[in-house]
């Protein structure tokens, strides 16, 4: 049967009318399709364009979109674009989009809990107990509904354990790999140093932290904080050499390869380490910022200025009214909206950046004291101005030398005595035309300095670390000292070979020792031609091995002071095997004892308000998983 019926004469008169539309149709084809108003039952479908009757029973839209397409092509274009067009509006109106059926294994599976013995579980669980280690947050984190909610979201099927399962299991357990991962990495170093210090945690009790530093096999400086140990006794040299003694002893780590040990200058901490008769140097931060407090505390002009500064701060910072006025104020005068900086008294240049703050902001710290009756007897005077200008222009270059020989990523012990040169030939450099406060704290930072390294001891070792240094080598010692530098590396050169047989020897006779079981006799080989002429053919003597190797070193073209020491060794230690084996015993050593200090404040971000009743040997754990993990 025929989709369209071609009309009679009859019919094509009768459908010149107007047409009305279909009756609760909602398909775009009605737009060119419709009915005579004299078919009330709209059962007879009329093309708008053509007039002709299109069969479509029921309402049924296919054969009018197939008359429209076999017929008017335009239109059917029209027709497709306009239905494709209300499917989208449709769609994106809340219409639910189409979803796959999940199989009945498939649906019990995603309702199903983790296995705890199945690998995912293991590793989220592992995850976590990383992110509470790593990121120092209390292990109460885990009950907390806002953490469950987001361990939920992530994956339904995983069962977040209790707050005792991570404390009594996760955390020993990696706190055991983590030591077991470090001791292996430690176990066989040739040469190591180590920083120390001690420190009070919020709730006053006492630890001692120790950090060692070594350069492993890809020339790549190394830190392990190895302990925060809790030090219940008296502080005495005596008890703090035992107590660093027992360190070294529990990780296995030789004492005789210690090569020094960079402390404060705490004379508990100078007798400990005379008395383990270990090499010391002193923190160069310590040093300096005992300079700068020598030459200062005893002139009446500082301490006046110094003290106005403190109570200045004070008043503007802890008044909400004058925090205001100050804003206003900063803002009329066209000045940096820069807040004022408290100081720190264990910090010399926290108190350097309070002076350039309060001398950036003066304008307007005059203006907001002035305006208030009860604190105008804070305004500073000029000669207080004076004297802060004085301070600031003699102290502000130093900031950066302690910034930079603080870091533990990289070489700093050689920065140490071109830094002191610097200090003496520019920077500290007393002007002779000039007088007055400047060049006074000046010329007693630089005597202080020069007199606390003049030790022979310590000089010696900043001497070897700067020579071993490929960026400085000799530029800062005399000819005569580079004669008694070749022969000291001569002499350490030759221990360290003679050191290295030795353990060689002892490691191979025990292997023996454990391998053979019963006496065996061997036969004994027979001697051929050749090896008489190799016994009478001598080799060269280490001595001449060692002197055309500081030849070679000392002839090639010095680093770029910007440049990487320990790369430059990466790519040269090839040629020069014997010293680059001394430059790792002496590039690694710390020119500061700031890395202790990083474990204390790591130490005091676990040891919180909330953390307070942690127990000692919690808190040794938990620094060392903070300062070792790698994520």
């Amino acid at each position: 049967m025929s989709e369209v019926s071609e009309p009679d004469g009859e019919t094509e008169a009768a459908v010149e009318v107007t047409l009305v539309p279909k009756r609760g149709g909602t398909s775009v084809i009605w737009n060119w399709f419709g009915f005579k108003s004299s078919d009330t039952e709209q059962t007879s479908v009329i093309c708008k364009v053509c007039r002709r009757v299109v069969t479509a029973r029921g309402g049924n839209t296919s054969n009018p979109f197939h008359h429209l397409k076999n017929t008017h092509a335009r239109e059917y274009e029209e027709a497709t674009r306009a239905k494709t067009s209300a499917s989208g509006t449709s769609s994106t109106s809340g219409a639910r989009p189409k979803t796959t059926q999940l199989s009945l294994r498939a649906s019990f599976t995603a309702a199903t809990p983790y296995d705890k013995s199945s690998k995912k579980w293991k590793d989220i669980t592992r995850a976590i107990a990383l992110y509470i280690a790593k990121d120092m947050v209390p292990i109460q984190t885990i009950e907390r509904d806002g953490f469950r909610y987001v361990v939920h979201t992530l994956d339904s099927r995983y069962e977040l354990p209790g707050r005792k399962f991570f404390s009594q299991k996760c955390l020993p357990e990696l706190y055991t790999e983590v030591r077991d991962r470090v001791m292996n990495e430690i176990r066989h170093l040739e040469a190591y140093s180590a920083t120390t210090d001690l420190w009070s945690s919020r709730t006053t009790e006492p630890y001692i932290s120790l950090t060692i530093h070594f350069i492993d096999d890809d020339w790549k400086l190394r830190s392990r904080c190895l302990q925060t140990a809790f030090f219940p006794e008296d502080h005495t040299g005596a008890i703090i050499a035992l107590g660093l003694k027992d360190a070294l002893s529990a990780w296995g780590l030789d004492e005789a390869r210690l090569v020094c040990m960079t402390t404060d200058s705490g004379a508990n901490m100078v007798r400990a380490l005379e008395i383990n008769k270990w090499t010391r140097l002193a923190c160069f931060g310590h040093r300096l910022h005992n300079a700068i407090e020598r030459s200062v505390q005893h002139d009446a002009r500082v301490a006046r200025a110094t003290g106005m500064c403190k109570k200045v701060v004070s008043t503007l910072s802890y008044s909400w009214k004058k925090k205001n006025a100050l804003t206003s104020a900063q803002r009329e005068l066209n000045l940096p909206p820069h807040k004022l900086i408290t100081e720190s008294p264990t910090r010399w240049g926290s108190r350097v950046k309070m002076m350039e703050r309060v001398l950036e902001q003066e304008k307007a710290i005059t203006q907001v004291l002035a305006a208030d009756q009860k604190s105008r007897h804070l305004l500073p005077t000029w000669q207080d101005i004076d004297v802060l200008e004085a301070i600031t222009k003699a102290l502000k270059p130093l900031q950066d030398f302690t910034d930079a020989l603080s870091g533990e990523e990289y070489v700093s012990v050689s920065y140490v005595k071109p830094v002191l040169h610097l200090l003496n030939s520019n920077i500290l450099k007393p002007e002779e035309d000039k007088a007055g406060l400047c060049e006074d704290i000046k010329k007693r930072v630089l005597d202080y300095l020069n007199e606390k390294y003049k030790d022979p001891a310590t000089d010696e070792l900043l001497t070897m670390a700067t020579f071993l240094d490929p960026r400085f080598k000799t530029t800062y010692m005399s000819p005569e000292k580079l004669e008694e530098v070749r022969s000291r590396v001569a002499t350490e050169t030759k221990a360290l070979e003679e050191k290295t047989a030795t353990d060689a020897s002892s490691t191979e006779d025990q292997s023996e020792r454990e391998t053979s079981t019963a006496p065996v006799q061997l036969k004994k080989p027979k001697h051929s031609l050749g090896s008489f002429f190799k016994k009478c053919s001598s080799a060269p003597p280490k001595q001449q091995g060692i002197d055309m190797e500081l030849d070679g070193y000392l002839l090639m073209a010095t680093a770029d002071s910007d440049s990487d020491p320990l790369e430059w060794w990466r790519l040269q230690c090839s040629h020069f095997p014997r010293i680059s084996r001394l430059a790792k015993k002496y590039l690694c050593i710390p020119a500061t004892s700031s890395p202790s200090e990083r474990a204390f404040s790591t130490g005091g971000n676990i040891v919180t308000s909330s953390r307070a009743s942690l127990k000692p040997e919690n808190v040794d754990r938990l620094v060392l998983l903070a300062k070792n993990l790698n994520v």
